[in-house]
């Protein structure tokens, strides 16, 4: 069934307490609990596989309900870190949660949506009542958290601040009484910890569902725009019909299965033309068709003829930081386009690096104005346009 569909794990999975009961049809609707925290002002590809899971219990006649978090941003979810996040102002939460909230609504259906700000009810503990919160918690627990311990024991710095996250997180399930958590395999924590919150005051505690964090097109480290290995979901066609067509072949199931509602059975044979599929498919569930078969088209006619004209928002690669003259093989190390000064002298070699359309073999660029606005490109596939920021 499309809601168990690139579930890792569901819990607790005992019989008394099994969430497939609770979806049997006639039963009530469940509250869907998806939170949200405005980090950063636009969201990719990774922080659409839990939306589309929420759309999903929507369509199956569920109440979903998505949780801003303006107040736990400010924080900053300390899950994965090897050092404490820099705390944003209340100003750039709020820029953040409003591009948030429009780039969601391409995957969410607003008019059944609920949404919140954790903030409204966050403001509102005093000393009294985050003292009770914090008693439903040892220190033992809070240090099992994935992070804490190995940062404790390495001499990083461990804020008492990044201990309250967890249970706000969890103060948030308590809020909207919420049935079932959605979040990303490394959320089990933060989820148990709204799970435990229910049942101290003697409700029924939340289910979790995981899902899997999407490796970004770099093919080893999770989707981040920190790393640069991102899609943009306010990408144009162009651009994010380039970035999936180039996507490794191991990961293009991954991506069919977390991000399309394709049959995974039905995928062509021929690699290639399932990295087109897949383009095709993701461009078109956030533009149109249309506009997908014309990125198609575009970005076809730029590799077989060299045409750049239409790359005017292909990634951009800054020369600020670079001292000319500079061999071009380094250039293109450098810059992430060759993986090594070997790889780059041999795409040199080999007639397969261009400048704007023109092949170029020149081992030495002496001056960086006259590559700005221009696109160095290697091979079929590989882009970017060299810049010099002010």
């Amino acid at each position: 069934m499309l809601l168990e569909r690139g579930v890792v794990e569901v819990f607790p999975n005992s019989a008394a307490e099994s969430l497939a009961l609770r979806l049997s049809p006639g039963d009530r609707p469940l509250r869907i609990k998806l939170g949200i925290d405005p980090t950063r002002p636009d969201l990719h590809l990774g922080h659409t596989v839990p939306l589309r899971k929420l759309r999903q219990f929507q369509d199956a006649g569920h109440h979903a309900v998505l949780i801003i978090g303006d107040f736990t941003a400010q924080i900053g979810d300390p899950t994965g870190r090897s050092e404490a996040r820099p705390r944003l102002t209340p100003e750039e939460v709020q820029h953040n949660a409003q591009t948030y909230l429009a780039q969601a609504a391409k995957i969410l259906d607003r008019d059944r949506l609920e949404i919140h700000y954790n903030s409204t009810w966050l403001n509102k503990l005093d000393l009294s009542a985050t003292t009770s919160l914090l008693a439903t918690m040892t220190l033992g627990q809070m240090l099992a958290k994935e992070g804490f311990a190995d940062r404790y024991a390495q001499g990083v710095p461990v804020y008492l601040h990044e201990f309250l996250y967890p249970l706000m997180q969890g103060y948030d399930s308590l809020a909207i009484n919420a049935d079932v958590e959605l979040g990303g395999t490394d959320q089990k924590f933060n989820i148990l910890v709204g799970r435990d919150l229910q049942m101290h005051q003697g409700r029924s505690g939340q289910f979790g569902m995981l899902l899997p964090l999407l490796i970004g097109l770099d093919g080893s480290q999770k989707m981040s725009k920190s790393l640069g290995n991102y899609v943009g979901i306010t990408d144009d066609p162009l651009l994010m019909y380039s970035k999936l067509e180039k996507l490794p072949d191991r990961l293009v199931p991954q991506y069919f299965e977390l991000l399309t509602a394709v049959a995974l059975d039905t995928l062509p044979e021929n690699p290639r033309d399932r990295q087109k599929l897949l383009a095709r498919t993701i461009v078109s569930e956030f533009y149109s068709p249309e506009l997908a078969f014309q990125a198609q088209h575009d970005a076809e006619n730029i590799v077989l003829a060299g045409d750049t004209s239409h790359l005017d928002t292909v990634a951009e690669f800054a020369l600020n930081d670079l001292t000319f003259p500079m061999p071009l093989f380094y250039l293109l190390k450098v810059s992430g386009l060759c993986k090594s000064n070997s790889e780059a002298q041999s795409q040199i070699s080999n007639g397969a690096v261009r400048l704007d359309g023109q092949k170029i073999a020149e081992q030495t660029l002496s001056d960086p104005q006259h590559l700005v606005g221009k696109v160095l490109q290697v091979g079929k596939k590989k882009f970017l346009r060299l810049t010099l920021t002010p």
